[in-house]
This record gives C-alpha cells, structure tokens and sequence, in this order.
C-alpha cells in the first residue's frame, strides 16, 4: 500500500484565508493562466481547422474527441503513477510539454505545413498531458490546504476556472478576427509557461510516498482504487451522473462552433463572445456553491446543480440570427450555473472523503468514466451532424442532456441533506 508522510500541517499549510496562503495563491494563479490558454484552444483550434484547413463537422469533432480520449486510453495507470510519484513536478512536465505542443501550430503554420493530422496529434497529446496534470493537482491541494480549507479552496479554483471559459473564448474570438485563430495558439503557449513558473516558486514541502510492506503491481493498484469507487453509493452515483451529463454537454459543444459559423453565419469575434456568455453561469455557480452548501447542505447544493445542468440546454438549439442568440445564452449561463456548483461541492467531498492513499486513483477511476465518454460523445455528434445536419446534432445532444439529472435520485443521495463525511466501516 501507498502511505505518505505527512509534515506538521501548521507549518506546511498556514492558517487563516487563502488570500495570505502564499502557496495557494501561487497554484491559483498558475491554474488561472493555464486556464484561459486552454479556453482559447476550445475556440481557437476548431476555428483553425474550419477557417485555415476547411476542416469538416466530422474532423472538427474529432479533434475534441482526440483531447478527451487519453481519459479512455490511459487514465487508470496514470492515476496509480500520480499516486506513487511527487505531484508538482508531474504538474510542471505536463505544462512545459503543453506549451511546446501549441507552440508547434503556428511555426507549422508559418511554414505553410499544418495539417488537421497534425491539429489531432496536438489535441491528443495535450490530452495526456490534462490526464496527469489535473490528477495530480486533485492529489496537491489537501497537501496545500487543511480539509475545512479545502471547499472554499475548490470553490475559488471553480470560480477562476469558470471566469476562464468566458474569457478565454471572447480572447480566441477576438484574436482571430484581429490576426487570423492561428495567432490565438501562441496566447495558449504562453499561458502554460506561466503556469510552470508560478509552481515552480511554490515553496511547500510534499510529502514523501513510501510503500508499505511489499511492493504491489501497477494493476493492484488500479483494481484497489476502481474497487473502492464501485462499492461506495456515493462516488458511484456521481461518477454515473457525471458520465451521462457529459455526453450531452460535450456532445453539442463538439459541433458548435460549426453550428454558429456555417448554420447561423457568425463572424469570429461574436462566436468567442457568445461562448464566454455562455459560460458565464460557472461564475456565479463557483462563487454560489460553499455558500448554497453550507445553508442547504451538500447533498442538496447537488441535487439543485443537477436540476440546472439538464432542461435548460433544450433552450440552446433555439439559436438564430439576431435576438434569438438570447436562447443559447440564456441557455448556457443556467448550465454553467449548475455545472460550476457540482464540481466545486463534489471536488470538496471526493478530498475529504476519500483516503488520501487512494484519492489519485479514486480520481481517476471516476474521470475514467466522466471523461472517457467524452470522445464517443463527440464522435457521435460529428457523426449525427455529417449525417442530418449540425442542427440536428445540436438539438440530440441537448435532449439527452435535460434528463440526465435523473440518475441523481438514484441511491442515498436524495435521502441526505449532507454527504458523509467518510466511508462507513464495512
């Protein structure tokens, strides 16, 4: 088994706000950059595949499936190498490889040989390299922060992750309309340079992995943290929700920026911006969630995100010219609402509810699952658009959305006001 040796938390993890925890503020801001660059890919590289290549729906989905993919491929191992390894040091490999990455599509660029081929080896080897990074920095926070620090922590993380997925769409937007969305991957290199040198000055001793007793093989490993997922009612139903919900929501966003720019004839910048609006939602939902936990407890704060995660994404297919942008806008500030207030309440309870030995696997093992339906979905939203139509896509992908808040209701968290705060001893 995997033990670490903790250091005194009093000299390791200070008390008081976070905004005078020196580390803490370090990691967000390194999660702040790297999180806008990542936003203006969402944007930037489907907009290079249509604008620059005339990239079909079917290759423009494609390319997300190839971001998501290594979820599939490779998230169980990685989850039992981040658990034997130091994190901050896998978190900076992954954004140095990130930055030389997109760094490659415009020098390929101006050197007049991109190629969608080699879009997709960018979008898949960043994927791997989001594949360890967020696992490792799911592991690093509780080293950071005590556990009655860790909710406000996720939330504020939530809510800069959310504010980048409206920034950096409106910046992918607007640089692309200025110099062209090839110019807008440089942006993206750059902000994962950033992020390398804010972890880099974190000064916080991680504590030391140790194996105890004999050394185990890496499918223990793994079978120990899926096994763990699988028998837990909690984790199991979060997982499921999780998996579903992402279908739908990742399904429309894979053919959307095709949708606005070949079905409704929208100009660059107004694509990044509607996107940004889109996202907005997140914000209030991050700022929202510690608060709406702690009044109507964690359990609730679910099932009430759950509620704004489905029937509204029904308003999105409603999109058209004009005043009727409003429904898609509308419709994405209520999903991002929802979605922001599960992840920062769910981030919390894995962290502090999960055995810190195993919380690396536990991660994976439902990410697995959250994300590795995110290519399929994809796919198949580039499939059904190829087929009947970008419209038609769109409107299947937001159906399925507005009822997976259902699978919510399924086992003990409907019952509970709160979540547990640890395992029941079998």
């Amino acid at each position: 088994m995997t033990t670490a040796t903790r250091s005194d938390p009093t000299d390791a993890r200070p008390a008081g706000g976070l905004l005078r925890h020196r580390d803490f503020r370090l990691l967000w801001a390194g999660q702040a950059v790297s999180s806008v660059g990542s936003n203006v890919t969402t944007v930037a590289l489907p907009l290079v595949a249509v604008a620059v290549l005339d990239a079909g729906t079917f290759q423009v989905a494609v390319l997300t499936a190839a971001a998501w993919l290594p979820w599939l491929l490779i998230g169980l191992p990685a989850g039992a190498w981040v658990d034997r390894l130091p994190r901050r040091p896998v978190m900076v490999i992954c954004d140095l490889f990130c930055a030389a990455a997109f760094l490659s599509v415009p020098l390929a660029a101006l050197l007049d040989r991109l190629t969608v081929g080699q879009l997709l080896v960018v979008a898949l080897g960043a994927g791997v390299a989001r594949v360890f990074f967020e696992t490792a920095d799911q592991v690093y926070l509780p080293v950071l922060l005590r556990p009655e620090q860790l909710p406000d922590g996720n939330a504020k993380l939530q809510a800069t992750q959310t504010v980048s997925y409206v920034v950096g769409p409106g910046l992918a937007g607007l640089i692309a309309q200025l110099t062209g969305a090839v110019a807008a991957l440089l942006l993206d290199a750059l902000t994962f340079l950033l992020s390398a040198v804010f972890l880099l000055r974190i000064r916080t001793r991680e504590p030391r992995v140790r194996r105890a007793g004999k050394p185990r093989s890496l499918r223990q490993d793994i079978t120990e943290g899926l096994r763990f997922v699988i028998r837990d009612p909690y984790l199991r139903v979060l997982t499921l929700f999780g998996a579903a919900s992402n279908i739908g929501l990742i399904g429309y966003q894979a053919v959307l920026v095709v949708f606005l720019v070949r079905e409704l004839r929208l100009e660059p910048g107004l694509v990044g911006g509607l996107v940004g609006v889109m996202s907005a939602g997140g914000i209030v939902g991050a700022l929202l969630a510690t608060r709406l936990a702690r009044r109507c407890g964690t359990a609730r704060a679910l099932l009430i995100g759950g509620a704004f995660t489905g029937p509204p994404a029904l308003l999105i297919p409603l999109a058209a010219p004009g005043i009727g942008l409003v429904w898609p806008a509308v419709g994405g500030v209520l999903i991002g609402l929802g979605v922001a207030i599960g992840n920062v309440v769910k981030g919390a309870f894995r962290q502090t509810y999960t055995p810190h030995q195993l919380l690396g696997r536990v991660t994976v093992s439902m990410q697995l699952l959250n994300y590795g339906t995110i290519p399929l979905a994809a796919l198949l939203a580039g499939v059904i658009g190829a087929r009947y139509g970008v419209g038609t896509a769109i409107l299947v992908m937001t159906a399925w959305s507005a009822f997976t808040p259902l699978i919510l209701l399924v086992g003990p968290i409907r019952r509970r006001r709160d979540l547990p705060a640890a395992p029941v001893a079998s």
